[in-house]
């Protein structure tokens, strides 16, 4: 059908579509307002000429024409003008050279997304829309705020860009490795907000999780040198392998020790633990490589008693040393816990409390590492500490039901 072929250009090309505008006009509203008509095109013209042999090709020069257009009428836009128009034959839509071959601009566009001076739910926000697509309700509802907070990040971002002149570029090398792992953390904040939400009535929200691994998919095709990359897509195929095993029929909670291993992605695991292989081979091992490695034993364990904990314990302390926070030395007091028992991550658990106690994980983890050691006093004031914090109904489901387990 012509509509699903509309919506998978749309899934494909959007990005592609902007970049490539923004780089002509340097105008980010007028980039996304002419890619909104030209899909709008697409979908009047296409059920009556077919779809074009190459639809990015095609919606690009239709969103190229729109936007010299727009600008020719400006007069205040006239010199904008003489600069992208010169030389750039404007086409016929119903001429569109299908062979054309167009640049894509898209990493030049995550890396402006990103860039360090814009504060961190800034450049989320301008990456879900500019490189996703997203409309500003449902990047406002992906992350529980109000449209109109959201609207207003969107402004405050591009107007830092264009009045900071932050520059449409890749960094140059030497900035390289600082600015990545900026757009990388990115990413994985998207994935990880659709993975395991923070808040609201879903404990998973697949568009999101969708949305990071592809942005993520592209970046590697852009980036296919670069380990770290590598490594986050794989970490975050490991662990979308078990997202339709998170929740039961009822939407309960399961968690990872008691969730039916048959029903995980074995195609997703494998394809993640080639990445993972290609990525080490480089020598160059950072910390999305240690997080999908320690993905990678539990997605290959046959079942939760062959974890190997002994092995992701000395993976997360690695983690620790190049990657400092408390929560994963959290993650480590609980691979130490699996390991060589409760009373030996509960004792690394005291440490940590100063920097986690608003951390509902935190009491939940030693709710969990008490319960384990028959300790269902304390455990129980520790349940009651998670709940006091938790965000998601999922959880705080799975938190009372344990809660109750604690009772005589």
């Amino acid at each position: 059908m012509t509509e699903d072929a509309v919506v998978a250009a749309f899934r494909e090309e959007w990005g592609r579509v902007v970049a490539t505008l923004i780089g002509v006009a340097g105008d980010w509203d007028l980039a996304e307002e002419c890619t909104q008509d030209a899909f709008e095109q697409a979908m009047r013209t296409w059920p009556r000429d077919g779809v074009p042999e190459r639809p990015g090709a095609w919606l690009t020069t239709v969103a190229r024409n729109r936007a010299l257009d727009r600008l020719r009428r400006g007069a205040v836009e006239a010199s904008k003008l003489q600069v992208v128009g010169a030389g750039t034959p404007v086409a016929e839509e119903d001429d569109v050279p299908v062979d054309e071959e167009l640049p894509d601009e898209r990493l030049r566009l995550i890396f402006t997304c990103c860039h360090p001076s814009l504060p961190f739910e800034g450049r989320v926000a301008l990456t879900l829309r500019s490189l996703a697509g997203l409309t500003t309700a449902e990047i406002a509802r992906a992350f529980l705020v109000p449209e109109q907070t959201m609207a207003k990040r969107l402004v405050r971002a591009k107007q830092k860009i264009r009045n900071a002149g932050i520059p449409y570029r890749v960094p140059p090398p030497d900035q390289l490795p600082r600015r990545t792992n900026g757009v990388l953390a990115v990413l994985y904040l998207l994935f990880n907000e659709g993975y395991a939400a923070t808040a609201g009535a879903d404990l998973v929200r697949q568009s999101l999780c969708d949305e990071a691994l592809r942005l993520t998919r592209a970046l590697r095709g852009l980036m296919p040198g670069e380990p770290e990359v590598t490594g986050l897509l794989a970490l975050m195929l490991f662990q979308s392998s078990r997202q339709h095993a998170r929740v039961d029929a009822a939407g309960e909670l399961v968690t990872l020790e008691a969730q039916d291993r048959a029903a995980w992605d074995g195609a997703a695991i494998v394809e993640a633990a080639s990445l993972l292989d290609a990525a080490l081979a480089e020598g160059r091992v950072g910390p999305y490589q240690l997080q999908a490695a320690i993905a990678r034993l539990h997605a290959e364990a046959r079942d939760a008693s062959h974890t190997d904990w002994s092995e992701i314990a000395r993976l997360y302390a690695e983690l620790a040393a190049v990657l400092p926070s408390p929560v994963v030395e959290l993650n480590l007091a609980v691979a130490v816990a699996m390991a060589d028992g409760p009373p030996v991550g509960l004792a690394r658990l005291e440490a940590l409390e100063p920097a986690l106690a608003s951390y509902h994980l935190f009491h939940a983890t030693r709710a969990d590492l008490l319960r384990r050691s028959g300790r269902r006093v304390e455990a129980a004031d520790s349940y009651r500490a998670a709940l006091a914090l938790v965000g998601t109904d999922a959880e705080r489901r799975y938190l009372e039901r344990r809660l109750d387990e604690t009772r005589p």
